[in-house]
């Protein structure tokens, strides 16, 4: 069987439980995962998802927003916040 094949064959549920397995290190039956298991699992559950899910429901998306044309991201210089006020140390 190639990964194309595997991958035909996993449905949302055994998908689920990969994903399950991988992120408490073991599988329904309490059986430890080694890592070369968690590995694949981990692969597969990302090949599965970026072929059946939207990118918004993928492991691992992060929502950026939107902005329009004219706005601008928030600033990161600390001297532009109001708020801001430096802790010195004496």
């Amino acid at each position: 069987m190639n990964i194309e094949q595997i991958l035909k064959t996993l449905t949302p549920e055994i998908v689920a439980k990969l994903k399950t397995a991988v992120e408490i290190g073991k599988w329904d039956n309490g059986v430890a995962l080694t890592q070369e298991q968690r590995e694949i699992c981990m692969q597969a559950v990302l090949i599965w998802e970026h072929k059946h899910l939207p990118e918004a429901e993928r492991t691992g998306y992060i929502d950026r927003g939107t902005k329009e044309e004219d706005e601008h991201c928030d600033s990161h210089d600390p001297q532009q916040d109001e708020e801001f006020k430096p802790i010195r140390f004496h």
